[in-house]
């Protein structure tokens, strides 16, 4: 008799991955050499993991498969030090991924911000950790929990931003420097993944945070979507992952037609032309503005939708108004049929 389907369904996922990682992994060159005896470490891959569910399926997937596939399996736990207890809370996970077999498993502690809110700057300090704790272990990529209702609730809130298509693509199934974060559960629901770990009995920790309406995704999750449900039918957070899916494709076509037409757009100092810039589709253009304002110093996260539309009014609807101001200290400004964007 095999697995329970939820079970099957959550080591499929991960096993998918891994043939991924190690397919990337042996891409780079980091095989046996046959003229030495010396064979390099195999891979290693971390899992992050808080203790919820969907960490814990994935920790509990990942220390099953990864010995098949002659990959070594790891974790980390991040502690924020955002709730009481959260240290002991952090060591209770270590022991678990422990008992999985995995090995090195380590916990980390961050000090968290207040730049962009607390839900940005807790996940800010999290993949800061996760990205030196790779680096220092050597990883070669970690699995993160996220799942299909995550992806819709991610959709969702770039939505209501009216960030633009890229922010309606979602995570990504990979991401990061490399490729080093890798989702498999990201056409998984969450209950798949809590169902997993009731069958197989292993305990999981519910973050009160998840269901505290301060926070702004815990509202999205226990009002929004169930209301958005109650309206619409179900298969909602189906069609959000979908939107996803579908939005990052056509994002990753504008972003590559847009590096493409870039070159053409600069003189031969490499400043941008504003004649040159205002023949192209808007949705080309406004990614050049915004990579541009990127590598003049603009943080990407503080860059939203309006700072770029309020700089291709340069271009577009020029009456000679002054200078834009951007995050950064950067500056936007018109001079002589050129754009410059530079340091204030």
């Amino acid at each position: 008799m095999g697995p329970h389907p939820a079970v099957a369904a959550i080591r499929l996922a991960v096993r998918r991955v891994l043939h991924d990682i190690l397919n990337d992994h042996r891409a780079s060159g980091a095989h046996p050499d046959p003229t030495t005896a010396e064979r390099p470490p195999s891979p290693l891959v971390l899992v992050a993991c808080s203790g919820g569910a969907d960490s814990m399926a994935l920790a509990s997937a990942l220390a099953f498969e990864a010995p098949k596939l002659g990959i070594r399996a790891g974790g980390v736990t991040v502690d924020h030090g955002l709730q009481p207890g959260s240290d002991l809370r952090a060591d209770e996970v270590v022991l678990r991924l422990r008992e999985l077999g995995l090995d090195p498993v380590e916990s980390v502690a961050v000090s968290v911000g207040r730049d962009g809110g607390p839900e940005a700057a807790a996940r800010d300090a999290r993949y800061a950790a996760l990205d030196t704790l790779a680096e220092r272990h050597g990883a070669t990529a970690v699995l993160l929990g996220h799942t299909r209702d995550d992806q819709a609730e991610t959709v969702l809130l770039g939505l209501a931003r009216g960030s633009g298509i890229r922010s309606l693509s979602g995570m990504a199934a990979v991401s990061g420097a490399g490729g080093r974060y890798r989702r498999p559960f990201l056409a998984l629901d969450r209950q798949t993944a809590r169902k997993a770990c009731m069958v197989q009995s292993l305990p999981v920790w519910d973050d009160p945070h998840n269901a505290d309406p301060a926070y702004t995704r815990s509202r999205l999750r226990h009002e929004g979507l169930p209301a958005l449900e109650k309206a619409l039918g179900k298969g909602v957070v189906e069609a959000l992952a979908r939107t996803a899916q579908l939005s990052r494709d056509d994002a990753d076509a504008l972003d590559a037609w847009a590096s493409q037409a870039e070159a053409s757009v600069r003189d031969a100092a490499g400043q941008l032309e504003c004649t040159k810039l205002h023949v192209l589709p808007p949705a080309v253009r406004r990614r050049i503005l915004r990579r541009a304002a990127i590598e003049a110093g603009a943080p990407a996260g503080s860059l939203f939708a309006r700072h770029i539309e309020e700089v291709d009014r340069l271009i577009t609807g020029w009456r000679g108004q002054g200078a834009i101001n951007l995050p950064g200290k950067v500056v936007a400004q018109r001079q002589g049929g050129r754009l410059v964007i530079r340091q204030g």
